[in-house]
């Protein structure tokens, strides 16, 4: 589900997998939902990957992280039950 933290600086940084991202709407809504948690510097969402990157001041709680993500509209998954984006579109994008 995640990559282990890494901290630099004060800073930690934590990869996620996230299904069912289909265009930059979807990048959006995740970037604002997990942007909106406490401690968040920045939000970086790989939409070919399905990865997003979360660097905070604090290591995160897994289950907020997925609550955002979930608020999206979308879901924490395990990186080795992750799939490539194609098919269906959210809707936004037609």
């Amino acid at each position: 589900m995640t990559t282990s933290p890494t901290q630099a600086a004060d800073q930690t940084v934590t990869s996620y997998s996230v299904s069912g991202m289909t265009c930059g709407h979807c990048v959006s809504s995740v970037t604002t939902e997990v942007s909106k948690l406490p401690g968040v510097a920045d939000v970086d969402v790989d939409l070919a990957s399905g990865t997003v990157t979360v660097t905070s001041h604090a290591p995160l709680e897994e289950a907020a992280v997925a609550a955002a993500v979930t608020e999206a509209g979308y879901e924490l998954v395990p990186a080795a039950e992750a799939e490539p984006s194609a098919g269906s579109c959210c809707g936004t994008c037609h």
